[in-house]
């Protein structure tokens, strides 16, 4: 298991020497217009930094850095996704050794940081987070807690994930629960308040090694509304919806399976289109479903290991972070009107980085 979660992780510190001299803590972009700006962290264990890539599509589309913010913390976590989040003109960073959130502010087209959330202090090293409202959601390897946004305080104590499990992926929100996908073979179903807020209580769904076999490692997570999609990324089911009542449905994904393909991180387009960075496969898988079951539909080669995707609040953009040859890169992919994908733009390579979460800001 220990082998096959290597395949999919996300982790990595960015080399002294990029740090050193770079950019200034803020940025200032065009005064004409907003653009649409791509946002990732180093995961640096000892310095986690902030990079805001901005999106060009005038003449040549390009996907040029623009700032790198120290957060404040420190990074390291690996085998996740979701650890940059932003909603309006609000952000989130996890810092996964510093057991700390960095909260990003947009103005106009500047990013910077301002400031800082704790983690409650049974409830250690953020791998994920999410934003809905006004909640801001945090899943530790241990745990799970919800603060009022943008405030950073608490909403009650923190969840503690099963049996002391502390293998979280990821944790995503939909309408009346949240979920947090935990390698180790389950799923974690947190209800939520008529306010959002999470209700203190949680109920663990173990995936079943008859329909999913010994390769039921849930990462990547997303919601359709109501619906959880998630990734059981080793099984030849690669794919699954899950409703509120937790009955669950396994969806076959790109053959030959595991090794091969893994579908592991995944990203929620429009209507009922699925992304997920398939990490060994060195591309993105698109997948179709409706509530009650699924289709994979097609690989779009990437040209590296995928570590984490999303989609722009527009719908028209799907970012994805990915190594290759010890580089981390960031892509930019098109989305057309019946959810294909074109590459647009790819960033300069990042030299011993490995990127941790991305989100778009327009």
């Amino acid at each position: 298991m220990r082998e096959k979660t290597k395949l999919c992780r996300a982790g990595g510190m960015l080399a002294a020497m990029l740090l050193a001299g770079v950019l200034p803590a803020a940025a200032q972009y065009g005064q004409s217009g907003r653009d649409t700006l791509v946002v990732t962290s180093t995961n640096d264990a000892t310095a986690n930094h902030v990079v805001v890539f901005k999106l060009n599509t005038a003449g040549t589309p390009s996907l040029a850095m623009e700032a790198m913010l120290p957060t404040g913390g420190e990074g390291g976590a690996g085998g996740n996704a979701g650890a940059v989040q932003f909603s309006g003109n609000l952000g989130a960073v996890a810092n996964y050794a510093s057991n700390t959130v960095t909260q990003l502010t947009r103005s106009g087209d500047s990013i910077w940081v301002s400031g800082t959330i704790k983690l409650d202090p049974g409830c250690t090293n953020p791998v994920s987070v999410a934003i809905a409202g006004n909640d801001l959601y945090v899943a530790g390897a241990n745990c799970a807690e919800g603060h009022t946004w943008p405030s950073g305080n608490p909403d009650g104590p923190a969840v503690s994930l099963p049996h002391g499990d502390t293998s979280a992926g990821q944790i995503a929100v939909g309408q009346t629960w949240a979920a947090v996908t935990l390698k180790s073979g389950s799923v974690v179903q947190l209800p939520l308040t008529p306010g959002g807020d999470l209700t203190g209580s949680s109920t663990v769904k173990t995936l079943s090694t008859a329909t999913f076999g010994t390769g039921n490692t849930p990462l990547g997570a997303a919601f359709w509304g109501d619906i959880l999609g998630f990734n059981p990324a080793h099984s030849p089911d690669s794919f699954a919806i899950m409703d509120r009542k937790g009955d669950i449905s396994a969806v076959p994904g790109p053959t030959p399976a595991f090794p091969s393909n893994a579908p592991c991180w995944l990203a929620k387009g429009a209507d009922n289109i699925w992304y997920s960075g398939n990490s060994p496969g060195e591309a993105i898988s698109i997948f179709f479903s409706d509530g009650q079951g699924g289709v994979f539909y097609k690989n779009v080669g990437l040209g590296g290991v995928a570590t984490d995707i999303t989609v722009s609040p527009d719908g028209k953009w799907l970012a994805v972070i990915y190594t290759a040859s010890g580089n981390g890169y960031v892509a930019v992919f098109s989305i057309d009107a019946y959810g294909d994908l074109t590459p647009v733009a790819t960033s300069i390579p990042f030299t011993g980085v490995t990127f941790n979460g991305v989100a778009f800001s327009q």
